[in-house]
């Protein structure tokens, strides 16, 4: 299975870069990020029906996957 496209920039590029600032000695020791949440309110969508679909897409579009 091919490794995430986040996943590969992050161990190359970000943790190369977090060590040269922060100085980390031990590559466990740099901060790992293990859940991104998003959330929506979609209190107007009582009113128009066609909010949660537009708050559906553009979820989409950010996540890469349908919510």
């Amino acid at each position: 299975m091919a490794e995430a496209r986040l996943y590969t920039q992050y161990k190359e590029e970000i943790t190369s870069k977090l060590t040269e600032e922060f100085g980390y000695d031990n590559k466990m020791s740099i901060p790992k990020l293990q859940k991104i949440v998003i959330n929506v309110g979609v209190g107007e969508a009582i009113q128009d029906k066609k909010v949660l679909d537009t708050v559906v897409e553009n979820i989409a579009q950010i996540t890469g996957q349908m919510p």
